[in-house]
């Protein structure tokens, strides 16, 4: 697919699922497009500076003219709730993970009161950052996500995991483990056992190999939540068009290398 057609592609996505948002009178985008902007923006990955000229230099016309950087910045972060309308539907069994995101180097480390990563180590060397947590159904589309410091124990997701109580049994690893307990559609899985769990380690490659998610640029709460919410609706919408396009896929196939920017 050439990269037109794809981001024609994402739009008739997420404008089906927006036909009853209006735009503003003064407005130059439809929230759709906004959105649509978003979700290119977290699959090309990288800077937002280096994303807006490569949009505004090839893409412009598809939009009908892009607004200045800083206000098109804006317009993602006040848009970023509509991704909750792409979330997909819970499954029986769900699968939950933590993928930690670099912000800064160790060395920038407390340079700044309104600093939001926080320290901890990362494969076994020290990052400044956040983790995503993503609770993913049996198809590997995102049901629930959250976000929290880097150093903050995954127990603190266990709230997000209560709220699909009597509807889904969820699969984590040993780590979510705590002592005052879990919830009880919680179920932990020893080492080795459960393989279904890899459909959550399959997604979070796909964040770093193809989104290069494992270091963002934001410094600001806001941002950060507003890149992690079309993160997740690119995912989703990727993945459903990923079975448009290959309908005789197994349901549990997951792709998105193929609408790589």
């Amino acid at each position: 697919m050439t990269t037109e057609a794809i981001i024609i592609h994402i739009f008739c996505s997420v404008d089906d699922r927006m036909k009853d948002v209006r735009k503003h009178g003064n407005a130059t985008l439809y929230p759709s497009e906004v959105v649509t902007i978003g979700i290119l923006f977290a699959l090309k990955g990288g800077h937002f500076r280096a994303f807006y000229r490569w949009l505004k230099r090839d893409y412009d016309a598809l939009f009908g003219g892009l607004p200045d950087r800083t206000r098109l910045l804006r317009l993602l972060k006040h848009y970023q709730g509509y991704g909750d309308r792409f979330l997909d539907d819970v499954s029986f069994f769900t699968v939950a993970d933590s993928f930690p995101i670099e912000l800064i180097f160790p060395i920038r480390h407390g340079r700044s009161d309104q600093q939001v990563g926080q320290k901890n180590q990362d494969k076994g060397r020290w990052s400044i950052g956040i983790k995503v947590y993503w609770i993913l159904n049996n198809g590997g589309r995102v049901v629930g996500w959250q976000w929290l410091p880097m150093n903050a124990h995954v127990q603190h997701f266990n709230a997000e995991i209560a709220k699909l109580d009597q509807q889904s049994i969820t699969l984590t690893d040993l780590g979510f483990r705590g002592k005052d307990g879990v919830p009880d559609n919680l179920k932990w899985c020893e080492k080795g056992t459960w393989h279904e769990r890899m459909i959550i380690e399959t997604a979070f490659s796909m964040l770093t190999v193809v989104c290069h998610m494992k270091k963002i640029f934001h410094r600001v709460a806001a941002y950060i939540e507003a890149r992690l919410a079309y993160t997740m609706t690119m995912f989703n919408v990727l993945l459903a068009l990923y079975h448009q396009r290959q309908p005789d896929e197994p349901p549990h196939k997951m792709s998105i290398a193929e609408f790589s920017l």
